[in-house]
């Protein structure tokens, strides 16, 4: 038997390949080899599921990343540098995951609620960090928001943007960042 969280991965996989239209019960049930009744036994139907899916979204795509990011300590600037490597080698960024989720955005009220609500929360991050760090007040919020749509641009991209050529272009954005005292560039 699937667990709660092995329907939840299929839905990532299936959202990243084929978009929200392909998120049905019978696609699901098929993909994990498994029958409705095991579905309808960890979710309320199709609502149910989209609402579990887009909290694990949240879940493991920004508060996971927040909480790794604390949980290596350090300076402000040590944290967003680890942030940004997290960020880096997520794999909902470089499977087309976090594009499918904002392109449902466009087409669903519950969905859109929770991208705006998980770009403000990313955001925010982004913001305290900098802060911390030393940035004046007048530039962390503008950094935050540039840092964050590096991020969000270079998935645009076809073919998306390497995390390779990305680390070099968050490398320049960080050296015209303010910096802590004492901290390396």
């Amino acid at each position: 038997m699937a667990s709660r969280q092995d329907w939840l991965e299929e839905g990532f996989r299936v959202l990243s390949e084929d978009g929200a239209p392909a998120l049905t019960v019978e696609r699901l049930t098929a993909r994990l080899k498994l029958t409705k009744g095991s579905f309808y036994h960890h979710f309320r139907g199709m609502a149910g599921y989209k609402t579990n899916l887009l909290a694990h979204y949240e879940t493991e795509h920004t508060g996971r990343y927040v909480a790794e990011a604390e949980r290596g300590g350090g300076t402000a600037g040590a944290r967003l540098r680890h942030l940004l490597e997290l960020a880096l080698e997520d794999k909902g960024v470089s499977d087309g995951l976090e594009i499918a989720v904002r392109a449902w955005a466009l087409q669903d009220a519950e969905v859109r609620a929770l991208q705006l609500r998980v770009d403000r929360l990313r955001v925010d991050y982004l913001r305290d960090l900098l802060r911390e760090a030393g940035g004046p007040d007048t530039d962390t919020a503008p950094l935050a928001r540039l840092l964050y749509l590096l991020l969000v641009g270079a998935q645009q991209l076809v073919p998306p943007l390497p995390a390779e050529e990305l680390r070099e272009v968050y490398a320049l954005a960080l050296r015209l960042a303010p910096q802590e005292e004492g901290a390396p560039t």
